[in-house]
């Protein structure tokens, strides 16, 4: 979480940037390596202290790792200690090996006498100093933090830098009005509001689409390491990275409404984790559907499920309760019967007991704004308390 910028360094600065970056990315896959060594009944792995010392020696012995930043790459070694204490501690997953070209990124953090700088040169141009790269522009589009004790410096897929200061901004106030509302995550629509609303990600236009198509075509018959590969790949994650672009900018949009507008936003408990696992199966064991579910996979990631929900918890912090997303699509919500048949269509909701017609992820919505599910014994159990969910008589013609 923090304030990001957009950097603007010379040929000369994104040079020795780029150095930082490999430097600190070769400081964790050491440590990492060192750690999956590791097998019971040997010694224990080293920790940041030994690490540090090691550091210091290799160092002295190679003229190349001396060249870089000390404080760059300390403090990648604090960050794969933390990254460490995280996964024991359950938090995280184990801190894996990082790639050039993907991972191009390292921290700075101050202490009391602070390794960095930051100034204002003009209304939409700033500073940052960074250790032997000097003073780096990035664009003034805000005010920079004054509180902020360390910041990130880090080149995204389509070849931008960003420097992003780590600060907690201050939640946003309750709006003290009672209102609750329900919000339903589809892929069909991202996000359903129990007022009716219906929201989706605005992703790539057909004309990009069609580009991507076209450049991973290329990508697929390029020579591996040839400069035609590196060029394709950079044209690609252009686009991706305008997605990706929209998709941020749309969860920051709806998630400070939402927070503005409600006193308490519900949601469904998804286990998105869980969800986007790949049917891809084993040798033995080989799964079915697999390009299917893959398409389904990426398209629950470009929805921002989890994004949205994260950015709600940091907006309206206590203000987010998770709801058990059991049946709350089969149930209607005018009168409560849950049967299967209920959802005709993936858009369709029509209640085979009192005929209520509704669309479906709205109608979800309103179970989620209620807090209404079904329990494993098939009970209607809203939010404070149960009620017994009696069959109800399906109406028909005649």
């Amino acid at each position: 979480m923090g304030m990001q910028f957009r950097l603007e360094p010379t040929p000369i600065q994104e040079q020795a940037l780029l150095e930082h970056c490999a430097h600190a990315r070769y400081v964790w896959n050491l440590a990492v390596e060192q750690h999956q060594h590791w097998r019971p009944g040997r010694a224990p792995a080293p920790g940041y202290a030994e690490q540090c010392r090691q550091l210091t020696e290799a160092r002295k012995a190679f003229e190349w790792l001396a060249a870089g930043s000390q404080t760059v790459q300390q403090q990648a070694l604090r960050d794969f200690a933390q990254a460490m204490a995280n996964f024991f501690a359950g938090t995280h997953r184990r801190p894996s090996w990082r790639k050039a070209g993907r991972h191009e990124g390292f921290r700075i953090v101050g202490g009391r006498a602070k390794h960095w700088d930051v100034r204002r040169l003009s209304r939409k141009t700033g500073e940052v100093r960074i250790p032997k790269v000097g003073w780096v522009r990035f664009r003034w589009s805000r005010q920079a933090p004054d509180e902020a004790k360390s910041f990130r410096v880090n080149r995204d897929r389509a070849g931008r830098w960003h420097v992003c200061f780590a600060v907690i901004p201050p939640p946003i106030e309750r709006p003290a009005t009672g209102g609750i509302v329900g919000v339903d995550r589809g892929v069909a629509v991202s996000a359903a509001l129990s007022t009716g609303e219906r929201l989706s990600v605005p992703g790539l236009r057909e004309t990009e689409a069609a580009r991507l198509r076209r450049l991973q075509h290329r990508l697929a018959r390029a020579k591996p390491r040839s400069n035609r590969r590196a060029r394709v790949k950079m044209a690609m994650g252009r686009l991706k990275a305008r997605e990706a672009d929209r998709r941020k900018n749309w969860v920051e949009q709806i998630s400070t409404r939402l927070a503005a507008e409600y006193d308490l936003i519900r949601v469904e408990d998804l286990k998105i984790r869980n969800m986007v696992r790949s049917a891809r199966g084993t040798i033995t064991t080989p799964g079915t559907n697999v390009r299917a579910k893959a398409g389904l996979n990426r398209s629950i990631h470009a929805a921002g499920w989890g994004l949205l929900v994260t950015r709600l918890e940091h907006k309206a912090p206590g203000r987010v309760e998770k709801i058990d997303p059991a049946y709350t699509s089969q149930i209607c919500h005018a009168c409560g019967h849950c049967a299967a048949e209920n959802r005709e269509s993936q858009a369709v909701f029509r209640c085979r007991a009192c005929g209520h017609v509704d669309h479906a992820d709205v109608n979800a919505a309103k179970n989620i704004a209620v807090g209404r599910t079904v329990t494993a014994r098939g009970a209607l159990q809203p939010l404070g308390g149960a009620v017994n969910c009696e069959p109800q008589p399906v109406l028909t013609s005649g």
